[in-house]
């Protein structure tokens, strides 16, 4: 299968985009569904370094990668996989994400951004790298049908109905950390408020182009 230079383009900003928002450095990826079998992966590089027209590659989600696509990209097919209605898929590692799944926690339903991962967002707690098969496929388990996951140590992965929203989605996450780091750091993680299954449920909405003008802001100035 062939990806259209539409498809391209896509994931090329969403890669940009996610360097711009300070959530990736060197590593780092971000994909595309294409059909039921097939997703558009983003070049294997420094996300914020692809340039206009580099292509990605199509991979498809239940045989083997194609050579040169990172391994890690297991966790796409997985998640892709079992989950239909996912869209887009994106693997980032963010500075508060980062330091607070070094302490073994990750963000809870606290704000506003934090009410998209209510209750708390799935932890997978080995610290190893998910560049196998069980690995990946425990990935896919863990995250189930939540918003998105915290892979160890190694950052974090979303998923959304639209690259729009697997890129708007990494944001609020790393807000969320932020959050959660400073009530911490406050002393209050245990006894600060949190939002309640009622309170999250009507918080976390995508009307209002919520991710839309996410996007906006993230691509501005986008050479594609």
């Amino acid at each position: 299968m062939i990806a259209t230079e539409q498809q391209q383009i896509l994931v090329r900003k969403a890669a940009r985009a996610l360097a711009r928002g300070g959530l990736v450095n060197a590593y780092g990826h971000c994909s595309a569904r294409m059909d039921e079998r097939h997703f558009l992966v983003c070049a294997p590089r420094p996300m914020g370094l692809i340039a206009a027209g580099e292509a990605g590659t199509v991979c498809t989600v239940d045989e083997p990668l194609p050579e040169g696509v990172l391994g890690e990209v297991r966790m796409h097919q997985q998640i892709y996989l079992r989950r239909p209605e996912v869209g887009a898929i994106a693997r980032f590692l963010s500075p508060n994400v980062l330091a607070l799944s070094a302490l073994g926690r990750t963000p809870r339903a606290r704000h506003g951004f934090g009410s998209y991962f209510y209750p708390e967002v799935p932890f997978w707690s080995d610290p190893g790298l998910i560049r196998n098969e069980q690995a990946a496929i425990g990935v896919g388990q863990t995250i189930g049908s939540a918003a998105a996951i915290v892979v160890g140590v190694n950052g974090a992965v979303t998923a959304g109905t639209s690259m729009e929203q697997a890129v708007c989605l990494a944001w609020f996450l790393e807000d969320a950390a932020r959050v959660e780091l400073a009530a911490l750091a406050a002393g209050v993680a245990d006894s600060a408020p949190r939002m309640n299954a009622e309170q999250a449920q009507a918080r976390a909405t995508w009307q209002g182009r919520i991710a839309e003008r996410m996007w906006e802001f993230l691509t501005a100035g986008d050479p594609e």
